[in-house]
């Protein structure tokens, strides 16, 4: 991703420079190259991708990059926005606009021995494992994008506790119900809300060690305090009530609410343009304030949906539309299942989220 500084300045503002990030796989197998020690950020590994032209569009230019920088031609291929980065480098402002796109086998067969881009560049592929737990140096701009590649493409969501009421001990209903029927090594947000909720959070965690949690904002730094526990706990959740809460400056405990999830991502819950831009804010001025970004936002609802049958859906058209203005990863919600996700993709979802048909 060689981007040469364009730091033209007119009445002292600088010029950003917008650039079109690829991050191409092939299942676990991701594509870096190195950049030389004389260029920019030098010295580190990167996603494959460069700055994006006057005339053209955010995908043209990534089509026409990697084409360039690799040879590997992914006209064809299905390229899903992660989300946008804005970052100042001091020397230099970008706006990365990151886009993930897996290749066929086919392709992957014809350039998995690559060592070296059209361009002269080091090229290699890397196990994603690795990948994500730092093994390679990245600009600092690239991080988010790492925590980004973290969410898993399907995510369930728990009933909430009310469900269970009916039961003459609805905690324990709750527990053994979702102990039972949440898929294994399952992403998993922690819906209750009652106020038993950290309670059962902390023992549904212990009953399944092996899945991944999206808990209420606050509840990780309150009673999840077991080692254990937090390492299964991979974001907290803000709703969108939380969200414009936050938007219009309300304040809890005299802290504003991006500093009450300070310690891990978040995931947020949007329904229109106006929640997006609050998300939008919110992932800017955590990232200003180096802290855990925002790596989603859920979405809904996509269809209409049992637990809200009121509501009227989104649709998919307006859903892709509300989706391209999000600055991170979305997540497609309401009345979806698994089997829907390669739909979700083709309309700009990295994931698919539910409840009654993310259970077993």
């Amino acid at each position: 991703m060689a981007v040469e500084p364009n730091t033209l300045i007119e009445n002292q503002a600088i010029t950003i420079v917008n650039v079109a990030v690829a991050v191409i796989h092939y299942q676990d197998q991701y594509l870096l190259g190195f950049r030389a020690a004389s260029q920019h950020q030098g010295n580190r590994y990167e996603f494959v991708g460069g700055k994006i032209d006057a005339h053209e569009s955010a995908t043209q230019a990534l089509i026409r990059e990697v084409a360039e920088e690799t040879g590997i031609n992914i006209a064809s291929n299905i390229a899903v926005k992660l989300g946008r980065l804005h970052h100042d480098y001091g020397d230099k402002q970008v706006c990365l606009q990151v886009y993930r796109i897996e290749i066929t086998a086919q392709q992957y067969a014809q350039y998995k021995n690559l060592s070296h881009g059209l361009e002269g560049q080091k090229l290699t592929w890397v196990d994603k494992e690795k990948l994500l737990a730092g093994a390679y140096d990245l600009p600092a701009a690239n991080k988010t994008i790492l925590a980004w590649l973290q969410l898993s493409t399907q995510i369930s969501i728990t009933y909430p506790l009310a469900h269970f009421d009916e039961y003459p001990n609805p905690v324990t209903a709750w527990l053994q119900y979702h102990q039972e029927h949440l898929k294994a090594d399952a992403w998993v947000y922690i819906r209750i809300k009652k106020a038993e909720a950290e309670d059962s959070i902390k023992q549904l965690l212990h009953l399944r060690p092996d899945i991944q949690a999206i808990v209420p904002d606050g509840s990780s730094t309150n009673d999840l305090d077991n080692a254990a526990i937090n390492n299964q706990i991979v974001a907290e959740h803000l709703t969108q009530t939380q969200l414009v809460q936050w938007s219009n400056g309300v304040v809890e405990n005299n802290l504003p609410y991006f500093c009450l999830s300070s310690s891990l991502p978040l995931i947020v819950s949007c329904h229109d343009k106006e929640s997006i831009d609050a998300a939008n804010q919110l992932a800017q001025s955590r990232f200003l304030h180096q802290m855990p970004p925002v790596i989603g936002i859920f979405l809904a609802p996509v269809e209409c949906t049992q637990t809200h049958p009121d509501t009227p859906p989104l649709g998919w058209q307006a859903w892709s539309k509300l989706a391209e203005l999000a600055d991170m990863p979305v997540i497609g919600l309401g009345g979806l299942s698994p089997m829907m996700y390669q739909q979700a993709m083709l309309h700009g979802a990295v994931a698919v989220a539910g409840i009654r048909q993310f259970l077993k």
